[in-house]
């Protein structure tokens, strides 16, 4: 059954890869991956009422990262579309594209460790979108965006949710993960986009909007209110996690539902055709991607219920034995698995009375699998949502920013243990 599986699995994979090449939606692909992926485990097992069990509480814990995802897509377009952006965009003076990347990256590196990764990402890309006219030069910032997130989500324990879970489980604390990881994720980061910046030259004009004579009728208040709102509503999620310790998706909704409230009584005196709601927000976002999400995500979770997941972690841990060989593989390996289940296999795997709280392991661990998912587009969320907003192909990825991210992912790796 495993070697069907994993054959099954390698397949899907290929054809999402290969999306340009076959014209096949990616999420198509992914949600048939993922389904003939439990299907096959079903068929092989022999106690199927376990198999849908363990199906049931993955779909509980995938569908509160699809429900944030939705809540934070809508919040975003919901901004957008009362042009809040403006606030922002409007205080970028400069027209130097090298100097906006290296703007742009460093609010994006430490915007993600306040808000996370994937947040942070959807706004920037977003924002970036409203700068940029070049196709090409606004694929290589997004490409930035996702190293940026990725790299300020790793040294934060509320920036990345493999991070969180350490921080949850009680392997590491919030301030010394914030003083070991801070520098070896801002090294992950710069080198990166002083090679990536050497690509990019010229001035650039920004953005002209189709819609700017309609967006020019809505009032400024109107703007700054749903602006703030939006923004705060997406900075008090984690608040709200600290508070009430409950999902993150809750913390999203009622900050959606309070932006709801509010842009309905905005716009209740308005026509129809003049009214910006959350209900044509919601139209809006991008359902493929998160259909995407949906399928690689059950797809991971069937091989992490097999056990093939924590197999592959066991073998490593008997065939390579370094401990910091063992948190560098599983970076890469995170760049093609999702993270989560391979930094829950490797809590499973090593406890904490071998590897007390703060162990330079656990901190290892929380940046490897922070920032090598920046080694491809779909190796984390943040890519994941930034390739559905861009419509980023999977190889122009591989080719132009993946050995820079790698650079950045090793380089960093080094700093830590250097400081070890």
């Amino acid at each position: 059954m495993n070697t069907i599986l994993i054959i099954a699995f390698i397949i899907g994979y290929t054809f999402i890869a290969f999306e340009n090449k076959i014209h096949i939606n990616k999420a198509a692909t992914a949600l048939f991956t993922g389904v003939i992926c439990w299907t096959i485990y079903v068929l092989f097992s022999e106690n199927t009422e376990h198999v849908i069990l363990q199906l049931g509480e993955h779909v509980g814990s995938i569908s509160q990262i699809l429900f944030f995802l939705i809540g934070a897509m809508t919040l975003v377009e919901l901004i957008d579309s009362h042009d809040g952006f403006e606030v922002i965009t409007n205080k970028i003076t400069t027209k130097n594209k090298r100097r906006l990347l290296w703007i742009i990256s460093f609010i994006t590196f430490f915007l993600s460790a306040v808000l996370d990764n994937l947040t942070t990402a959807i706004v920037m890309v977003t924002l970036i979108r409203k700068l940029l006219q070049d196709k090409n030069d606004r694929m290589l910032f997004v490409g930035m965006i996702v190293i940026a997130a990725n790299s300020g989500g790793a040294w934060s324990p509320i920036g990345d949710v493999t991070t969180t879970m350490l921080w949850i489980g009680g392997q590491i604390t919030t301030v010394n993960i914030i003083l070991k990881l801070f520098l070896p994720s801002l090294v992950s980061m710069v080198v990166p986009l002083i090679l990536i910046s050497v690509m990019i030259k010229g001035q650039f004009e920004g953005k002209k909007n189709a819609d700017d004579k309609k967006l020019s009728n809505i009032p400024k208040f109107e703007k700054n209110i749903v602006f703030f709102l939006g923004i705060s509503a997406l900075i008090f999620v984690p608040v709200f996690k600290t508070i009430t310790h409950l999902p993150p998706f809750m913390g999203i909704l009622i900050g959606l539902s309070v932006l709801w409230i509010v842009t309905e009584i905005l716009h209740k005196k308005k026509e129809y055709e003049n009214k910006i709601t959350v209900a044509k927000a919601l139209r809006r976002i991008d359902i493929p991607s998160i259909l995407f999400f949906l399928g690689i995500l059950v797809a991971v979770a069937a091989l992490e219920s097999t056990g093939l997941l924590k197999s592959l972690a066991s073998s490593m841990s008997e065939s390579i034995g370094d401990l910091r060989i063992i948190s560098i593989s599983l970076g890469f390996l995170s760049a093609i698995i999702d993270n989560v289940p391979l930094v829950a296999a490797t809590m499973g795997m090593y406890d904490l009375q071998t590897f007390p709280a703060d162990h330079y392991f656990w901190e290892f661990i929380a940046y490897c699998a922070g920032t090598g998912g920046s080694l491809l587009i779909i190796g984390s969320a943040a890519g994941v949502a930034a390739m559905g907003i861009e419509k980023i192909d999977f190889f122009w990825y591989v080719k132009k920013i993946s050995l820079w991210a790698l650079i950045g992912y090793l380089a960093g790796a080094a700093v830590y243990i250097l400081f070890l």
